[in-house]
This record gives structure tokens, C-alpha cells and sequence, in this order.
């Protein structure tokens, strides 16, 4: 190489990043499928999160992309080309692991120029890509320090500068900010999402935590046992679940048993204890059948509020447990028929708090009740 490597500094044009399909792939390890045909199609310059418990498949779908694991069944194509034959370092992947990888010997300058050395790339402008890279993870002038002389915070800016020096078309990250704290971890995540916009290449980006893809994410695919459960953007699968396990893995719900009555308009009617609740969208039900009603606890509110006038599905309940969040309050009300809901409610010194044995009327709209 002879080292006349660009770092583009500033918004790049669109479709800079590499595409990524996935196509059936699998992965067993003995007789045990970590994957079991996952099938996806990775726009380029996308920002796509693979979201999904411990034991999902997440982490090992990735590490199939980067090339550290090998699919037993199906191909990985990055730019419509397969790599499913090539090592890791010929892929030109960008990789965050969660615990930074850094070497404790090497200076910050050291560390991020290492994949610019293993290139063959020249000392002085190995100088220049670091320091460009540290500009962009707003590191500026930390060239001389070592990783003990770091925050953890900084240690992670150290590790996505190393990752994007070389400029790769395609970045991986395997839960790079669950070491942090809370309030580092979301400054974090705002952080990635203007890393994201200035470079213009691929992130793909591996997590369990719910807020974490939901905020950063163009798309996110969420994973279940081997398998995509729903991909979508955050707000389509937030209002959209496609089933009960989404509806309860990405934030919280209300579940509600009841048993369909009629199809109106492209509603579905249930009965729901003593109540009559409507529905729009989730699958497909038909009449008699029982059926499975979601709907989320900021969504829900107590009739005898202005905001709740027009609300159409009504259910009566009592009370039973009040906890004050600070930015909210929390009420688990108990319904007829043995129907148990959670209620958020923003907290203000103008709201009435309400209180343990008291008699309410939920209300909340049909739009906001999914059947998954």
C-alpha cells in the first residue's frame, strides 16, 4: 500500500456503505443450532441492529459477517460478492468488541494506527488518519496516553477510532457499550448515531437492550431462539409487534385474553372480561376465536381526564399498586374477570395522584391495541 489512505471528514455522500445479505444461513455447534435460517437483507449505509435475549443468535450472526465463524448452511454476500470462503482480515470489516480489545502496552496513537500498520501504511500518514480519527470521536490531542490512563468512555472512543481508521465500507459491534454506566452508555448512543451520519458506511450492531436499538437504529431485526422474529423500523415494531414475544421483549405491554365477537372496518372486537375492546392491526383473527390484545402502559390513561375523552376502548378497575418513578407514575389497576393492567402516567404537580383502592375507568385508543 502506499499509503495514500483517505479519512473523509464530514457527511460523505449517500451508499458509501456496503451492502450485506444474509441467505438462509445456519449455525450448529454439535447438534445444538445457535442459527437456524436467517435470512436478511442489509441496505447500504443502513444503521441495523440485531436485537434479542442472551442465547438468541445475535452475536454468533455477527461473528458469522465478520468471518470469526463459519455458517454450516447458506452464504454471506457483502457488495452481492461472497465471502463465506474468506478470512476475517480480507473482508475489510471495522469490529467493536465489548471489552475494547486495547493493548494495555501501546499508546492511543499505537493502538489506532495498528490496522493502518498491518496494511502497510506510512508512519506519517499513519499520524494523520489517528489524528483525523480522533477528531471524529472528539478524542483530540490523547495520542501520547495509554488505555490505564483512560475512562472507560474514552477507552470505547479509542476502540471505534481503531475500527473506522482504515475506513472500512462495513462496521461491526458486539454490545460495545455494556460495560458503561447508565448516563455514559446513552451520551454514547447519540454519539454512534452522529458517527453514523458523518461517515455514511454500515453499522451493524449487536444488543439486548431494548432503548439502546430503538434509539439508534435505522431498522432493527429482533432475535428468538435462532430465528428473525420481526425486522422494522423502531417505531413499526414499538406499535406493531407481530407477536407476543416482541410486544414484551421491546418495552412493556398489557397482554389482554378475549375472545373475538366481530370484525368491524378492519377492527377486531373482543370480549375482554366485561369489557368490549377494539383493535387495529397485528394478525389476522377470526370470530370465536381467543385471541391475545396488546397495548402499552404510557399509552393508557384514566377517562375522567380531558386527553382521554374521545378514547374509545373502556375498562373499569381498581387500584392496587402506585409507585412514583419521578418522570412518571406507575398504577396497576385490577380489572373484572381477572385482568390485570399497568398504567404510566407523566407525573406533574398539576395530576392528581391516585390512590390504592380507588375506582377507575381506564381509557385508551383503538389505534394504540395490537392483536399479536
Amino acid at each position: 500500500m502506499d499509503g495514500t489512505i483517505t479519512l473523509a471528514v464530514g457527511r460523505p455522500t449517500a451508499g458509501h456503505g456496503a451492502s450485506v445479505v444474509l441467505s438462509n444461513i445456519e449455525k450448529r455447534f454439535d447438534s445444538v443450532g445457535a442459527v437456524r435460517g436467517v435470512t436478511l437483507d442489509i441496505r447500504s449505509g443502513e444503521f441495523l441492529t440485531l436485537l434479542g435475549p442472551s442465547g438468541s443468535g445475535k452475536t454468533t450472526t455477527l461473528l458469522m459477517i465478520a468471518g470469526f465463524e463459519t455458517p454450516t448452511v447458506g452464504d454471506i454476500a457483502i457488495d452481492g460478492n461472497s465471502v463465506v470462503a474468506l478470512p476475517p482480515h480480507r473482508r475489510n470489516i471495522g469490529m467493536v468488541f465489548q471489552n475494547y480489545a486495547l493493548f494495555p502496552h501501546m499508546t492511543v496513537a499505537e493502538n489506532i494506527g495498528f490496522p493502518l500498520k498491518q496494511r502497510g501504511v506510512d508512519r506519517a500518514t499513519r499520524a494523520r488518519l489517528v489524528a483525523e480519527s480522533l477528531e471524529l470521536v472528539r478524542l483530540p490531542g490523547y495520542q501520547s496516553r495509554y488505555p490505564r490512563q483512560l475512562s472507560g468512555g474514552q477507552q470505547q472512543r479509542v476502540a471505534l477510532a481503531r475500527a473506522i481508521v482504515f475506513r472500512p465500507r462495513l462496521l461491526l459491534m458486539d454490545e460495545p457499550l455494556g460495560a458503561l454506566d447508565k448516563q455514559l452508555r446513552e451520551s454514547l448512543q447519540l454519539e454512534m448515531r452522529r458517527l453514523h451520519a458523518e461517515l455514511g458506511i454500515t453499522f451493524i450492531y449487536v444488543t439486548h437492550d431494548q432503548a439502546e436499538a430503538l434509539t439508534m437504529s435505522d431498522r432493527v431485526a429482533v432475535m428468538n431462539e435462532g430465528l428473525i422474529a420481526q425486522i422494522g423500523t423502531p417505531e413499526d415494531l414499538y406499535d406493531r409487534p407481530c407477536d407476543r414475544f416482541v410486544a414484551s421483549f421491546i418495552g412493556e405491554s398489557n397482554f389482554m385474553q378475549g375472545v373475538v365477537r366481530g370484525l368491524e372496518d378492519g377492527m377486531v372486537v373482543a370480549d375482554c372480561g366485561d369489557a368490549t375492546v377494539r383493535a387495529i392491526g397485528g394478525r389476522i383473527a377470526t370470530v370465536g376465536e381467543t385471541v391475545t390484545l396488546a397495548t402499552r402502559p404510557e399509552r393508557l390513561g384514566f377517562a375522567d381526564t380531558p386527553q382521554c375523552a374521545t378514547r374509545q376502548n373502556r375498562m373499569a378497575g381498581t387500584i392496587a399498586e402506585t409507585v412514583f418513578a419521578g418522570e412518571h407514575c406507575r398504577y396497576l389497576c385490577h380489572c373484572a374477570g381477572g385482568v390485570s393492567i399497568v398504567l404510566k402516567e407523566p407525573s406533574s404537580a398539576t395530576v392528581r395522584r391516585r390512590v390504592v383502592g380507588e375506582s377507575v375507568e381506564l381509557a385508551w385508543s383503538i389505534a394504540d391495541t395490537v392483536v399479536v
